[in-house]
Order: structure tokens, then sequence, then C-alpha cells
């Protein structure tokens, strides 16, 4: 009896570690966007995260524990020897705890998902052979990894293209941005209604059809509307003089802008002659950007700008707690599922009676390790998704976040473990590519993405060596 506590104990204290592991590099890797563009401030995006990672994980977490407990590991391999399959998910657990906290060290994006599913992957080989795995599983959730970066990106692409062209690009960014602001607010709000409620929230036995789901969706995203509405009416709109509202300077100026960098190219390969030419042309667009700069009143129009901008804080605050809580539902699976199947293992000293529902207490314990995780240590990821891979503004951050979220949660309806940082990854590449590849950090990308490669192998191998060690510790 004195063992079973000891390890029970022990299976518990490893989880939380995980948790707050979880919480110091995929939480910010969700948080990261807002903090990097200045909507939220690191102390104020640890108190949205912490009732949204936690909201997330309590009421949806369930969907994908419930793949993590028996999804990827048979546990049939393991009926004549429970105690071998206990001690493989606590190795499991410790090995990917131990890699998040050395990629936490050096602000690495890993992902959580990658690494709990290869350390998975790494105990199932040794303790129970290749045979031990349902490596069709694997390759659904790999196939998962692969789409929703593609996914993430292309959405967020589109939702900031739709920005530049009707917001950042309009005659009057404000005007376009009060019209624009209640709609789009309305848009998150009946999406993660929609996402919540849709196939039903177990542990509050809430069950609805998807008719009555959509039907509160679109009441919430209305009322949403109408807020939004009323408070956008306060922001005073600039006026314009004749020629800004006949012409569409800005549209001309970035146009400039952009055929200077074509010329700049030419001019750096150009030969003699030819030299002299388009550094003739360069200069005349030169003088020609200046004058319709003052013409347009651009410096007025910088600081129209920063009042869209500032609109677009309070909307990404929005997609914030949208990801926070997206983050919480798919996530806290990768502490939870491997410590609810070696507690249910200890408490029937059987697999056959393993893997019932996850317990709500347990969920709850995952939730708080994760806000704790971000609170503590989360500062040198956000760092690296803030302002590392691209400048991020509001109106960016809001794309990229909105874009991830949506991704994310219907992956956690579907119970398909996918990597939240995989997601917000391409998202920001999405939002930097509508800027141009010049605006990414290359370096950057590049180095986040061999992370995500030594991931998987850096996880079984040490979840290999944990599990020989404890092995010959502990006698099974």
């Amino acid at each position: 009896m004195e063992l079973d506590l000891i390890m029970m104990i022990l299976v518990l204290v490893v989880g939380f570690y995980m948790a707050w592991n979880i919480g110091a590099n995929d939480v910010s890797n969700a948080m990261g966007t807002s903090v990097g563009s200045g909507a939220l401030s690191l102390k104020k995006a640890i108190i949205v995260a912490a009732v949204l990672e936690f909201a997330g994980a309590f009421l949806l977490g369930s969907n994908v524990s419930e793949t993590m407990q028996n999804g990827i590991v048979d546990p049939t391999h393991f009926m004549d020897n429970p105690s071998v399959f206990i001690i493989g998910m606590l190795s499991a657990l410790l090995a990917t705890s131990l890699w998040l906290q050395l990629a936490s060290y050096f602000g690495w994006p890993v992902s959580t998902t990658h690494a709990i599913v290869g350390a998975l992957v790494g105990f199932g080989i040794v303790g129970g052979g290749f045979s031990a795995i349902h490596w069709q599983e694997i390759g659904s959730i790999a196939l998962s990894w692969l789409i929703s970066p593609v996914l993430s990106g292309i959405f967020s692409f589109i939702i900031f293209s739709i920005l530049q062209r009707k917001v950042l690009y309009a005659l009057n960014p404000t005007y376009a941005s009060k019209k624009l602001v209640p709609i789009l607010a309305g848009i998150v709000l009946s999406t993660f209604t929609m996402s919540i409620l849709l196939g039903g929230v177990h542990n509050l036995k809430i069950e609805l059809s998807s008719l009555q789901s959509l039907g509160l969706a679109l009441v919430v995203g209305w009322i949403t509307y109408l807020i939004a509405k009323i408070l956008v009416r306060r922001i005073h709109i600039p006026e314009t003089g004749e020629l800004y509202n006949k012409y569409n300077l800005s549209q001309q100026l970035f146009s400039l802008n952009k055929s200077l960098k074509h010329l700049q190219k030419a001019h750096l390969v150009a030969e003699s002659d030819t030299k002299n030419e388009v550094s003739s042309i360069l200069n005349s667009i030169r003088i020609l950007s200046a004058s319709l700069q003052e013409k347009s009143g651009y410096h007025k129009r910088h600081s129209e700008y920063e009042t869209v901008e500032k609109l677009f804080s309070f909307l990404q605050i929005l997609s914030a707690c949208y990801v926070a809580f997206a983050h919480g539902a798919n996530d806290v699976s990768n502490a939870i599922g491997p410590v609810a199947a070696a507690l249910d293992a200890i408490k029937y000293k059987s697999l056959n009676n393993s893997f019932q529902s996850v317990p709500t207490w347990l969920l709850a314990f995952g939730g708080v390790g994760i806000v704790i995780g971000l609170a503590t240590w989360g500062w040198r990821v956000i760092q690296t998704i803030g302002k590392k891979i691209t400048e991020l503004t509001p109106t960016r951050g809001f794309s990229a976040e909105f874009g991830a979220a949506i991704t994310i949660l219907v992956a956690s309806k579907m119970g398909l473990p996918i990597s939240t940082t995989h997601c917000i990854v391409g998202s920001v590449l999405g939002v930097g590519l509508a800027k141009g590849l010049s605006a990414l950090n290359l370096r950057t990308v590049r180095e986040i993405v061999l992370s995500w490669v030594i991931t998987i192998p850096s996880a079984a191998i040490a979840c290999m060596l944990i599990f020989y060690l404890v092995t010959a510790i502990v006698p099974t």
C-alpha cells in the first residue's frame, strides 16, 4: 500500500512538473503574439492565460487527454505487468519535461505535443516492442502536425490580407476600422461560442444540438457586435482634405516605395550607363515620394494608424482569450493523459479497468500547473514568438491569433493532439509573408524548424534511457 501511495505522489509530482513546462513553453507561444504587439503587458497576459487556460483545460481538456491515455501505446501489451506501463508513463512525462525545460531555457518554441508523443513512442518500443504502438494513430497525429501550421498560416494570411486591403490601405483607416472592428468582434465571439458548444461540454453536462449551438453562437456574436459598435462610436474620425478624398495617396506611396526597392536591386547589378539612368530614376522617385508624403499629410496619417492599431489591440485581447482557451483545451492532455493512465493502473493494479474518463480534478490540477509555468518562466519563449520572427502590431497579432485559434479548437473537438506551437508559428509566418519574405527573420525561423525536427528523437531517446534506469533500480 505504501509503495502505491509513493508511486501516486511521484506520478502527480512529475505530471505537475510537465504541466509547469507546458506553461513555460507552449502557453508562451500562445500569448507571445499579444505581448509582442503591445496589446497586453506580460502581467496582463498571465492573468488572461490563468483564467482562460484553466477554463479550456477544465471544460474541453478531456477530449484529447483520452487520446494521450491509450491512443499512442497499446495497454493490452502490459496486462501481465502493469508496473511496466506505470514506469513507462512516468518516464515519458519526465523525459518530455526535461526536454521542454532545456528548450525553454534557450527560448526555443518547441512542440510539447511532439515531445510527449515522441517519448510515449520511445517507451512503447522499449517496453512492449514495435507492435505496442498504434502506428495508425501516430500517422493521423503526424499528418495533423503537417496540416495544422499550413492551415493556420493560410487563415492568418487571408485575415491580414483582408485587413490590409480594407483598413490599412483604405482612404480613411479610422473610419474603416470603426466599421470593421465590431463585425470582427462578433465573428470572434460567435466562433468561440460555437467551438465550445458544438459536440457538448461533457464536464458541465451540457449537450446541445448543432442547430442550438449555432443559434446561441449567433446570438452571442450579435450582442458582441452591438456592444462593440456602441463603444467605437466614441472614437473621433479625422477629417481629410479634398485631394486626399479624391486620390488614395497612401496607395500611391506604397507602390512608389515598392518600386524603389526593385530599382535599388537593379542599381546594384546594373553597369555603367544603365546604372546612371537607374540612379536618376531613383532620385526622381525619392523626390516624388517626399512630395506625396507632404501632400497627403503622411505624418498626420501615421498618428491615425496608431489609432487604428489601438482599436485592434482590444480585438487582439479577444483573440488572445480565444487562443488561451483553445490551448488549454488541447495541450493540458500532454500532461494529464499519461498521469490519468498511470493513476488508473496504480488504483486498479490492472489495466483491465483503466482509462475511464479523465476526472475533472485532474484537469484542474493540470490547468494550475500550466498557469504557474507561464508566470515563472514563460518570458523566454514569449520574446522569440513576439519579437524575433517578424515585427508584430495589433492588426498582425490579431490575424495570427485568430487563425491559430480556429485551427486549434477544431482539432480539439476532433480529439487530435495537434501542435499549438506549429499553429502559432505558422500563423506568425503567414502574417509575415503577407508583408513579403523580407519581413521574416529567416535565421530565427531556421532555428525553430531545427528544434522541431530534433524534438521527437530527443524525447524518445531520453524516455528510453530513463525507463532503463528506473527499471534497473525498481523491480517490475
